[in-house]
């Protein structure tokens, strides 16, 4: 009884943290290293070139920027749940349209200049 007990406690644990992501461009230190494969050092490369050069448009864009991040490395992370510009994909599209809804005439409401661009790929 007690090992399924402990294999049930593993699996709920293994699938929590499965379906959390980490964006990039909103999580600090703490919350970076938690996901696999980034250490202190990473965490603080990131966290200094998003200070510094402002977020990350997309996958690519954090592995040209940080050194130590190649293409490979990048899709690793992002199988082990980090993301570029998570919140924003799903805010952007609900932000869009209510503006849109809101805007008079059937005008489209003009975007944030600060709005991040997102793609889908497909």
């Amino acid at each position: 009884m007690l090992k399924k007990v402990i294999v049930t406690a593993a699996m709920l644990a293994a699938f929590g943290q499965a379906f959390a992501s980490v964006d990039v461009n909103t999580a600090n230190e703490s919350a970076l290293r938690g996901i696999k494969g980034i250490g202190p050092a990473k965490a603080k490369a990131i966290l200094d070139e998003r200070t510094a050069h402002g977020p990350f448009k997309d996958a690519t864009d954090l592995s040209k920027r940080v050194k130590g991040l190649g293409g490979h490395t990048v899709e690793r992370l992002q199988a082990e749940g980090l993301a570029v510009g998570t919140s924003g994909a799903g805010a952007t599209a609900v932000a869009a349209a209510g503006a849109q809804a809101a805007a008079p005439h059937g005008k489209a409401a003009p975007a944030a200049k600060n709005e991040p661009a997102v793609v889908v790929k497909k």
